[in-house]
């Protein structure tokens, strides 16, 4: 154990600067990275970035709902996210007679403010390395299994007890280097969150999916809400009493704008990476598993997009669930075509063949070769598994029912429950996509996936109907799940209706299915990977110890896990492809080049037009005169970056993250520093959209501006 944690150790503590901006640093441990980033332009210390003893950086970001980021920009706690974070809310507000996804909405007072059920945020409150205390009791002779539970086991008595005392605290003990290392995290939840302004989808979504990941972009992604809290600023559910809550730090907004080359560094909270995943792994997912979930993905949008062109109520139904299917489509995209261009598959297996050598004789030898076949042992379950979670477990009908009847099953029917989940599920649902979604979807699992990872269910299915669209018909026609009247008139003694339900068969039969015949094969291999890619982990870091030193662990930074981070680097262009040269930024000028009356995705509010027409800019102009819109950097983000806030060499705000650029949405896997940029929201562009197309410039009243 003491030669693990060591070797870890030594991997945070190497102070050599790394290549290009590759890395998402643990903000506890900054120290390790400071001296680099002073000597990029950073002019703040380790203790302005991250301190628990006093005010610091991180207690202006927060964990906004359970994927995104969101910045503090007033000591009124005002807070400002991406409109794609804030979407659900926005959409859950709109209506046809208010519909706030195309119109905006902005709140002129704070009782014009509307509460969010369900959305919270989180500062974390701080961090530590407990390692020693998780691990306490192991011995090497156990078995995966058993560690697996000493370290659940440690980890609930220490969440226990590290939440014990405090009114809002929740805690998680997450595994870093694959289970090499564990640290605890801290945070303060706040629930009550009230939504503020957010401007149209014309221009908080402009571009819509054409644009989504493409550079230049032109998209105002952001919106604001603000947190309340009891009167003693810590956590309180709703309340019409409750004050907006005090900040212990919020972000200063920098005017001064961004030139190539200027140092940025973005604080947030990545969700996953696997910057250390084996050829096997890089070869199944950009040649197998994402061709397949894009295609499958291409049918289903090409089935909503088409109902929702035809009505304006579905369009507002249907506007949250489409983007969310498309941005991971297109995502995946780039990712595949990224790590071919990069030659990631053969890049990796040069390295494994170099470290087989260097394993010779030692505990790491044969170690490549066996994370090679649990590969190919597990390749046929994960593929089972990709077209299961993409089709069967994408019908919206078969989930519900699913709910409901997880209801029954549990022993905990509420009448008032169902009723609630009957208004959430109704309120955005149109069956006819669905139906024609489960013909598509389960047509495309019978013709890809081999027969031995079908169901008995769907292979009966088959037979009685003969094909699956009679079959979808049946289903959706006799399916009391598609009578919200019946649905809601359910009563204590209605498990046997439910269960006997033709949607609730479909969800419960793949689920069964796959929890009897997919899942603990699955698991098995997955637990023998964790532990082989444990031995990976120490083993590359011992060999670059062996090859190049410390220098050569300074590569070694922990995979994001939707903790919080920081990631630094520089306002930089790129050229994608020969002849082609992007410029770092982009301005209204563009906005009005795309603008389009006829495509909802680019058609403008009039009042932009009326605006650029008349230059009235106000103070929020660039030095050339333009509108700033967009600027993109060199900072390693992913998904969880959204909102983030992009910072300056003084610690000012400058912009909100939103994107990567599509050529390098490989970095969750590969970083290469020629391709991979973030995208950021210039903050002029914000400001110049509150006051000027909004008329919301109460709100400016509340910041704070750098001189």
């Amino acid at each position: 154990m003491k030669r693990i944690i060591t070797t870890i150790a030594l991997a945070i503590a190497a102070s050599a600067a790394l290549h290009a901006d590759e890395g998402m640093w643990l903000p506890s441990l900054i120290s390790q990275r400071i001296q680099d980033m002073q000597d990029k332009g950073f002019r703040l210390n380790a203790e302005d970035i991250y301190s628990i003893n006093q005010a610091s950086l991180k207690d202006a970001v927060v964990l906004f709902g359970r994927g995104c980021t969101g910045e503090l920009i007033s000591p009124e706690g005002l807070l400002l996210t991406n409109h794609h974070c804030g979407y659900g809310q926005i959409q859950q507000h709109s209506s046809v007679e208010h519909d706030y996804l195309k119109d905006g909405f902005w709140a002129m007072n704070r009782d014009e403010e509307l509460p969010n059920k369900g959305l919270t945020v989180s500062f974390l409150e701080r961090m530590e390395d407990v390692t020693t205390i998780i691990l306490n009791g192991y011995s090497e002779c156990m078995s995966e299994a058993q560690r697996a539970e000493l370290v659940k086991s440690n980890s609930k008595k220490l969440i226990e007890d590290s939440t014990a005392d405090g009114q809002g605290l929740r805690a998680t003990v997450e595994s870093l280097y694959y289970g090499n290392q564990y640290f605890l995290f801290i945070y303060r939840e706040y629930s009550d969150i009230r939504l503020v302004g957010a401007p149209p989808s014309a221009v908080g979504k402009f571009g819509g999916d054409t644009d989504n990941w493409m550079w230049p972009r032109h998209t105002g992604d952001f919106s604001m809400f603000r947190i309340y809290a009891g009167k003693d600023n810590m956590p309180a559910p709703y309340s019409k009493d409750n004050i907006p809550y005090k900040p212990k730090k919020y972000f200063t907004i920098s005017l001064k704008g961004v030139e190539e080359g200027d140092f940025t560094f973005i604080y947030g909270f990545p969700g996953r990476t696997q910057e250390y995943l084996h050829s096997s792994g890089v070869r199944y997912i950009g040649e197998i598993s994402d061709p397949h979930k894009i295609r499958l993905r291409t049918i289903r949008l090409g089935i909503q997009k088409k109902y929702m062109q035809q009505s304006q109520d579905i369009r507002i139904r249907y506007s949250s669930k489409n983007a969310s299917v498309a941005n991971a489509w297109k995502k995946w995209q780039g990712e595949a075509k990224g790590l071919r261009k990069m030659n990631t598959v053969s890049t990796k297996r040069r390295f494994e063949e170099k470290f087989s050598r260097w394993a010779c004789g030692s505990r790491y030898e044969g170690l490549v070769g066996r994370i090679d076949s649990l590969y190919r042992e597990l390749e046929p379950y994960s593929y089972a598994t990709d077209y299961y979670a993409e089709t069967a477990r994408t019908i919206e009908l078969a989930n519900f029912a699913a709910k409901v009847g997880r209801m029954y099953s549990d022993g905990k029917f509420s009448k008032s429950r169902l009723e609630e989940m009957s208004a959430d599920f109704y309120r955005d649902y149109y069956a006819p996509i669905d139906m024609e979604c489960f013909a598509a979807m389960m047509d495309e699992y019978l013709r890809n996936v081999p027969e031995q990872f079908h169901p008995d269910y769907l292979k009966n299915s088959i037979s009685v109907y003969g094909n699956v669209s009679v079959w979808a018909d049946s289903l959706f026609s006799n399916s009391i799940f598609t009578r919200r009247g019946i649905v809601e008139a359910l009563e204590e003694d209605g498990a046997e209706q439910v269960f006997s339900d033709p949607a609730y068969i479909f969800a419960d039969s793949f689920s069964k299915w796959y929890a009897d015949e997919i899942w603990p094969r699955i698991a098995d291999t997955e637990r023998e990977l964790q532990l082989a890619y444990r031995d990976y982990m120490r083993g590359m870091m011992e060999y670059e110890e062996s090859v190049n030193g410390k220098q050569g662990l300074e590569k070694f930074y922990p995979d994001a896990n939707l903790t919080l981070r920081v990631a630094y680097g520089n306002i930089s262009g790129y050229s994608p492809a020969d002849g082609v040269i992007y410029e770092p930024s982009s301005s209204l000028k563009g906005i009005m080049e795309k603008d389009n009356p006829e495509i909802f995705d680019y058609n403008i509010p009039q009042r932009l037009r009326d605006i650029y027409a008349s230059k009235d800019y106000g103070k929020w102009a660039g030095k050339d005169g333009e509108i700033p819109v967009c600027f993109i950097a060199t900072n390693h983000t992913t998904g969880g970056n959204s909102g983030s806030p992009v910072i300056n060499s003084d610690g000012n705000l400058i912009g909100i993250n939103f994107d990567r650029v599509w050529e390098g949405t490989m970095s969750d896997i590969a970083f290469d520093p020629d391709f991979c940029r973030n995208i950021a929201l210039d903050i002029r562009y914000v400001l110049f959209t509150i006051d000027k197309v909004a008329g919301a410039g109460h709100l400016l009243d509340e910041m704070s501006f750098a001189e």
